[in-house]
């Protein structure tokens, strides 16, 4: 399996955020936009800084959807990321944001 990779994103609204979410996921998830390459299945730390905070708050996941730069139809590539169990607090002030 890959090493683990840190990614950091501002959400600097909550459209944004809503945009990025991907309550599909079982445990919920986030499209980060990226040009670094990943897998399917790499862990990944993440730096969230959420609409209307100033401090990022440190989350984990694995990469569980891929998408890459110039795809039709599509402005950033990125990967979306399958949060862990262990950010249940994270998914749900996320799904308060976006109430």
């Amino acid at each position: 399996m890959s090493a683990a990779r840190a990614l950091s994103f501002t959400f600097h609204d909550t459209d944004a955020l809503k945009t990025a979410w991907m309550p599909i996921l079982e445990r919920g998830g986030l499209f980060v936009p990226t040009s670094a390459r990943h897998r399917l299945g790499q862990r990944v730390y993440l730096l969230l800084t959420l609409p209307g905070e100033q401090e990022p708050r440190p989350a984990s996941g694995i990469v569980a959807w891929l998408s890459p730069s110039g795809m039709a139809g599509q402005q950033d590539g990125g990967v979306g990321v399958h949060l862990d169990a262990e950010e249940h607090a994270l998914r749900e002030h996320i799904e308060a944001l976006l109430a």
